[in-house]
Parts: structure tokens; C-alpha cells; sequence
């Protein structure tokens, strides 16, 4: 019998709280279910699909809450915020999926933590948006009033930004590709994980937000999957955005892809994590990478929308490399 097909996919926190949006509970319902009728036609393609999913709007305003609320509750620490979003988003995801599917889809959702290393230089200098976007004003009122650092977001104005180290092991990443093996729809990652630092025996958590781009590819690595999607608010991957030159790519190569990360094609805060996250998942044996937005997945899938990354012909890829030198 062949082997299941599984696909990692990752659905960006402004998948479910969209730009202009305050991301009410109505809001963000309307939109999972958008994204788990996107789930629902990977399973119909003859996926076994992972689902990772981001939390920078969503972690942000519940800093917020926690700051404003802390007269009356102790605020609790952003690693602990991130552990909250996992369950709230994964709760909507979840109950998406139920309806999507009218109840046909085993879905189980996983407290994820991810090891981070405390030298990473990430934490010296914070660059990972999270929480709503503001006038520059009030960005700079903020990050006086509670010692935030804020910075201008794509020309869209101003957010708080916090440290983004580097995913460097998933702690239930063993439990994540068996319950996956098993025929169930796992949530997984969410927010990029709870990140956790190791001293000795013990790991705890440390005040961070894990890009979960990069935090995607590290999974689809770990579970075995052969396809990695990124369901985005565009339909492709266009190079010279915002110019007269603007334009689509329908596939290239990792290489390719690599190039145009060096050209600085892809935003730090956007497209650029996704890229540099599709080259590290085909360097490890990945198959193939998908970037396109939940309405054209379908299309994306058979070949005729979206963006596909696939691998430079002639490199072998490092999980056969280190096969090979064994």
C-alpha cells in the first residue's frame, strides 16, 4: 500500500485576523472557516495534511490585554501569551475543521514547544511584528510608556516587534508523526511554537515568538512530509513588488529562489521568511513547496495557480547526502 501523502501547511495569524480587521471572535470564525475548507479539498487531492498556524495579530493584542489588565491580574509572560494563542486559534481551527468536514475529520490539536538556543542574536535584535498596527505617534508613546520597541511595518504603520530566534528542535515532534501516521488532521506549532530554551535537563520557557515559517519547515522535515504549503493573502509570489516590473512566478527552483533572496526580492516581514523556509524544506529531501492563498489551493494543486518551488536538478538533497556519507 502507498504511502500517505502528508503535507505540512502553514496558514498565517492575518489568515484569521485580516489587515483592517479587529479580530473579533465573528471575524476570526468567518475567516478559519475559509481556511478549513482550503483543508478540506487537500484531503479530497489525497493529502494528510499538518496544520501550523501563526498568532503575530492575535499574541500581540492579547499582550495588550494582559498590560491594560494588569491593575487587577498579573501579567503573565510572552511565552505563556504564545501557549494562549495556540489553544485559542487551534480551538477555531478545530472546530472549522469539524464543520468543513461535517465531522468526518479525526482533528487533534497539540501544545507544542520548540527549543530556541538564549545565545541566539535574535534576542539582541527583536524583529518579529506581533499586534496591531498603529500611527507613529502612538507607536512611540507605547514603546516609551512599557519599554516596546516598535518599528514601521511595510509602509502600513507602526508595531511592536520582539525577538525571533531560530527553531532549533520540536519537542513533540515524535508524538506530532505519529497521531499524523494515524490518519489524524494534527494542529501542530502554533504561533511557531512555545519557545523554550534548555539549561541542563530542564527547558522553560523564554519571552520570544518563533517565526512559523521556519518553524513549518522544521516540521514537515520532522513528520516526513512531501509537500509544504504556505497559504498566504496573495495568490503567487511576485518579484519587483510595487513596481512597474511587478510580476508572478508560477514555479522555480530552489536555486532560483536562493538567488532571489540574495537580490533582496522578499520582505524580511512577509515573503522572505516563507522562501528562505520552502530552500531549507527542499534541502532536507522535501518534494515540493506551495505558496498561494486558501481560495486557489485547489488550482495551486493541480498545477495551474499559486507559486511552486521545487528542487535545483543535479543537488542531492542534505538528508541523502548524510545518508550517503554513512
Amino acid at each position: 500500500m502507498a504511502r500517505p501523502r502528508i503535507a505540512v501547511v502553514a496558514v498565517g495569524g492575518n489568515a484569521l485576523t485580516r489587515e483592517g480587521e479587529a479580530g473579533t471572535y465573528a471575524q476570526q470564525w468567518r475567516n478559519a472557516t475559509k481556511v478549513a475548507g482550503a483543508i478540506c479539498r487537500l484531503v479530497e487531492a489525497g493529502y494528510r495534511p499538518v496544520l501550523i498556524h501563526g498568532n503575530g495579530p492575535q499574541v500581540g493584542n492579547l499582550s495588550i490585554q494582559q498590560e491594560e489588565g494588569s491593575r487587577l491580574v498579573p501579567a503573565q509572560p510572552l511565552a505563556e501569551l504564545v501557549a494562549m494563542t495556540q489553544g485559542a486559534i487551534g480551538h477555531l481551527l478545530s472546530l472549522a475543521l469539524h464543520h468543513a468536514s461535517t465531522g468526518t475529520l479525526g482533528v487533534v490539536d497539540i501544545v507544542t514547544h520548540v527549543e530556541v538556543k538564549s545565545s541566539d542574536p535574535a534576542f539582541r535584535n527583536p524583529t518579529k511584528p506581533i499586534g496591531p498596527f498603529l500611527a507613529e505617534d502612538v507607536a512611540g508613546k507605547l514603546a516609551a510608556e512599557r519599554d516596546w520597541v516598535v518599528r514601521e511595518d511595510a509602509g502600513r504603520g507602526f508595531r511592536r516587534v520582539v525577538a525571533s530566534p531560530e527553531p532549533k528542535a520540536i519537542l513533540e515532534a515524535a508524538a506530532i508523526k505519529e497521531l499524523a501516521s494515524k490518519g489524524f488532521l494534527v494542529i501542530a506549532g502554533g504561533g511557531g511554537g512555545i519557545p523554550v530554551v534548555r539549561r541542563g535537563r530542564s527547558v522553560s520557557g523564554v519571552d520570544a515568538v518563533i517565526d512559523k515559517d521556519l518553524t513549518a519547515a522544521r516540521l514537515a522535515t520532522s513528520v516526513g512530509a512531501d509537500t509544504l504549503v504556505f497559504l498566504t493573502g496573495a495568490s503567487n509570489v511576485f518579484l519587483d513588488w510595487g513596481t512597474p516590473r511587478q510580476r508572478a512566478v508560477a514555479e522555480m527552483t530552489a536555486a532560483e529562489a536562493e538567488a532571489h533572496i540574495a537580490d533582496g526580492q522578499f520582505a524580511a516581514g512577509s515573503m522572505g521568511p516563507k522562501i528562505i523556509a520552502a530552500v531549507r524544506f527542499l534541502a532536507d529531501g522535501g518534494q515540493q513547496c506551495l505558496i498561494t492563498s486558501s481560495r486557489h489551493l485547489a488550482a495551486a494543486l493541480a498545477g495551474s495557480h499559486g507559486t511552486r518551488i521545487v528542487p535545483t536538478a543535479g543537488r542531492m538533497p542534505a538528508s541523502r547526502r548524510s545518508a550517503a556519507a554513512q
